[in-house]
């Protein structure tokens, strides 16, 4: 009876020592919807040791000459590189003017085809000192649903009211993926609705507050650093949607999928929205190249060309994006984000070693790791100048999360090229699985030989 009496009990300390030993194992493997549901120290126990940042460049050189070329461009001759020794497979490429340059950009459905507003002059007119948008119905996201939630929002100001699940299974018919583009969006609202969107890159106050004057919601995309308790997170990308704004405070309130109106997320204090100052909201804005999509009934098409002006045409639109940029570094060029900028906008020029080494400039000033779930231009850029080692070496970075179709259509390009034909496919299927939607990886694997 005493051994029995003792065994009953170091059994049951065996158990939770195996349990012990292999629950981080378990919680690694759970998809991290179900994880960030558990308590905060059992998260903690499964957490992936991961980096702050993302690894500087395998090969690179300086980037000082696009810095010089801003004080005397036409003195400087353009950079040159040999050209790779292996082709590269080439990137499907989206349509012109959505605002990433990355060659990956992920398609639901075949778009609705609607008139395009024609572009204008910059408008002159005085902008109201303040304006709000009502009727908006406030939502609060599901998981890594921040995208589908702040859509579902914006639509609800034309009492068009969506299921936000219902816009996620066409946005990211996988639960797992951690992004959604401005021209997925826009693909939504035109297939599903009967209202026009336009996405846009370099946008600013002035256009933002005279579309809010004229009674358009805009969806910008920002880098947010969590407040407060949730700091430990870090730099993440976020969607949010201003409903007001007034120059006398230099306020913006912003309906917030997450965090509401409060320091807690699902949490609201007040349905005005959440508050941020114009800087705050400007520099966080620049770190996704100020991008925004517009939602507009199509009969006021003419409208939205009007306020967003000379900025309707897309070769315009990159050239000033352009040459803001480089304003912005002759002022700070200290600025990871402002670089990165440089490269997409360079990616959009064709100019890819450009764009190449405003990429390495950035990663050399430290970029969040998460930079890559939301922009692929590096992807690209290194792609077309031959840097195989360096769009795997992000990939690898990325996909210790395994749920970035883009990662592995991209990783899947660089060991095409480098000849492992078996590796490329089984990233490219790997990325086909997870997104079927995602028309890219589709193309590059019936291009394999």
């Amino acid at each position: 009876m005493t051994k029995r009496r003792w065994l009953l009990p170091l059994i049951a300390v065996l158990l939770i020592l195996l349990g012990a030993a292999l629950l981080p194992s378990l919680l690694r493997a759970m998809p991290s919807r179900y994880v960030a549901r558990l308590p905060e120290p059992i998260q903690a126990w499964g957490a992936r040791p991961q980096v702050a940042e993302l690894p500087t460049a395998v090969v690179g050189r300086s980037a000082d000459y696009l810095l010089a070329e801003i004080e005397s461009p036409a003195e400087l001759p353009r950079a040159t590189y040999s050209a790779p020794a292996t082709p590269t497979p080439r990137p499907t490429t989206g349509a012109p003017g959505t605002p990433t340059a990355a060659g990956a950009r992920k398609t639901a459905t075949a778009t609705a085809t609607l008139p395009s507003p024609t572009p204008t002059a910059t408008p002159t007119e005085p902008i109201p000192t303040s304006a709000r948008l009502g009727r908006i119905v406030h939502q609060f996201q599901d998981w890594n649903n921040c995208g589908p939630a702040t859509l579902t929002m914006a639509l609800s100001y034309f009492q068009v009211f969506h299921n936000q699940s219902q816009v996620a299974d066409f946005l990211k018919p996988n639960e797992e993926d951690r992004n959604v583009t401005p021209a997925e969006m826009v693909a939504y609202v035109t297939e599903k609705t009967d209202l026009g969107a336009l996405a846009r890159v370099n946008g600013n106050l002035d256009t933002l507050r005279r579309l809010l004057a004229a009674g358009f919601p805009v969806i910008v995309e920002i880098g947010n650093d969590p407040p407060g308790d949730y700091a430990w997170m870090g730099w993440i990308g976020h969607y949010l949607l201003p409903v007001a704004y007034d120059d006398d405070s230099r306020t913006i309130w912003v309906y917030d999928s997450w965090f509401g109106t409060s320091e807690v997320p699902q949490t609201n204090e007040h349905d005005r929205g959440r508050e941020w100052d114009y800087d705050t909201f400007d520099s966080y804005w620049r770190q996704f190249n100020s991008s925004y999509v517009v939602l507009y009934p199509r009969e006021e098409a003419e409208k939205v060309a009007e306020i967003v002006g000379s900025q309707m045409d897309d070769d315009t639109m990159w050239q000033d994006a352009l040459q803001r940029t480089q304003a912005e570094l002759k002022a700070d060029s200290e600025n990871a984000f402002t670089w990165f900028n440089l490269g997409t906008i360079y990616n959009t020029l064709g100019d890819y070693h450009r764009a190449a080494d405003a990429f390495d400039e950035a990663r050399s000033l430290g970029l969040p790791r998460r930079m890559l779930y939301y922009q692929f231009g590096p992807y690209e850029a290194y792609l077309e100048t031959g840097r195989y080692e360096d769009v795997i070496l992000l990939a690898d970075v990325v996909l210790d999360y395994p749920y970035f179709e883009e990662a592995f259509y991209y990783k899947g390009l660089a060991l095409a090229a480098l000849g492992d034909v078996r590796e490329a496919r089984r990233n490219l299927e790997s990325a086909a699985a997870f997104n079927p939607n995602f028309a890219p990886a589709q193309a590059a694997l019936e291009g394999l030989q």
